[in-house]
């Protein structure tokens, strides 16, 4: 994933913390949906659990299309922990969730992603 820290600060530091501290770590994905999403950080996995705190929206110019990743909410500022990454472009989700974003490689593991899937592990490296 490359960040858009310019774009959404609060919610790339906020996703990078939960990284660096494991969260996302044997986390099942509990949402996919063909064509649309696969969406993933909810320890619980009902799609209710979170880290125990929300973030303020950070709605931004940037497109959902395909391998975008967003923040996931429940209403005005509720992002926490879960994110979705975009099968296919999603115009209609354009400016109401945060893009922070996109997937540079591997869409075709995103394509095969399936229900119950787990996350091993999520590393962040500074740089390229």
């Amino acid at each position: 994933i490359d960040f858009y820290p310019e774009d959404a600060p609060l919610t790339v530091d906020n996703f990078i913390k939960l990284a660096r501290e494991d969260y996302f770590n044997g986390v099942a994905v509990h949402r996919v949906v063909p064509n649309f999403v696969m969406q993933d950080g909810d320890p619980r996995g009902d799609g209710n659990g979170g880290p125990g705190w929300s973030i303020r929206c950070e709605i931004n110019t940037r497109p959902f299309d395909r391998g975008a990743v967003g923040m996931a909410l429940s209403g005005k500022d509720t992002g926490g922990s879960q994110w979705f990454v975009t099968h296919s472009p999603q115009p209609h989700l354009d400016g109401r969730y945060t893009v922070f974003g996109r997937v540079v490689g591997g869409l075709d593991v995103l394509d095969r992603i399936t229900l119950g899937d787990t996350v091993l592990r999520v590393t962040i490296q500074d740089g390229r």
